[in-house]
């Protein structure tokens, strides 16, 4: 799960989000991790081919390296990427407000954009909840919400808000889908990692500035914090990791392993 474009000093501890704060102390929470660049795009591309393949959020190439996507096909592993506000399942268009194409990294794989069986790994949010009722989660999933649910823009379409009011849309989104998820049988052995594509656009810090992340699930180590330095190529090394997938894209091949928040 990504959320957008808030530093991890402006997450942890805040009132404005009681659930995201409860995972951060009750699971694992790596405590020095940072995003990669400014602004989303190239931090999503990380997050799934390991590269930062454009600072453009307008960005309209096509992504022909090796990928998320990929690796996992090539695998025998499943993919959905579970994007809310989607005009529909397989769409490869560009924005639809209050849906981001660019925060959508599947929509600009080679691998997605020629082959109508990969493209309908992209499906709306809802498609979610089927899946969990049905026992067909994929192996991998990406679960993004729209940007009045990420933390990015004013909840309701709101012209101005507290920054409060856009943590707490998403604390209130992360409730509602990501908490019926972590208590869902089919989850029983499943890792969920939440971060923040990036800090505030003036936290240059590594890069992207300094983001919360945090790891759910029945093999992580409760209440356990890493000082560990990461950024997203090592969580996309983790996702492949957990899977037994050999390839790893880009910066992910040799990104510090984040082994030590499993049991």
């Amino acid at each position: 799960v990504v959320l957008e474009n808030h530093s991890s000093s402006q997450v942890l501890g805040n009132p404005a989000m009681p659930f995201f704060n409860a995972l951060a102390t009750q699971h694992a929470l790596a405590s020095n991790y940072f995003g990669n660049t400014h602004p989303s795009i190239g931090n999503y591309f990380m997050l799934t081919n390991g590269t930062v393949a454009s600072n453009d959020d307008n960005f309209a190439g096509i992504i022909t390296g090796d990928n998320i996507a990929r690796a996992l096909t090539g695998a025998g592993k499943s993919w959905k990427a579970y994007m809310e506000s989607v005009p529909g399942q397989g769409y490869l268009g560009g924005d639809v407000y209050p849906y981001a194409r660019h925060h959508n990294p599947f929509a600009y794989f080679s691998d997605v954009l020629d082959s109508s069986a990969q493209a309908a790994g992209i499906v709306p949010l809802g498609q979610l909840f089927a899946d969990m009722g049905s026992g067909s989660l994929p192996s991998f999933a990406l679960i993004i919400p729209n940007r009045l649910n990420d933390a990015h823009d004013c909840p309701g379409n709101a012209p101005v808000c507290d920054d409060s009011a856009k943590l707490a849309a998403a604390d209130g989104w992360l409730r509602a889908h990501i908490a019926p998820l972590m208590a869902s049988r089919a989850f029983a052995n499943g890792v969920l990692i939440i971060t923040f594509d990036e800090g505030l656009e003036t936290d240059l810090s590594n890069g992207g500035g300094q983001v919360a992340t945090v790891l759910v699930g029945a093999s992580v180590k409760a209440r356990f914090q890493s000082t560990t330095f990461y950024q997203h190529q090592s969580t996309l090394r983790l996702i492949l990791d957990l899977l037994k997938v050999g390839d790893h894209p880009g910066a992910s091949a040799g990104a510090p392993s984040m082994a030590e928040f499993f049991r």
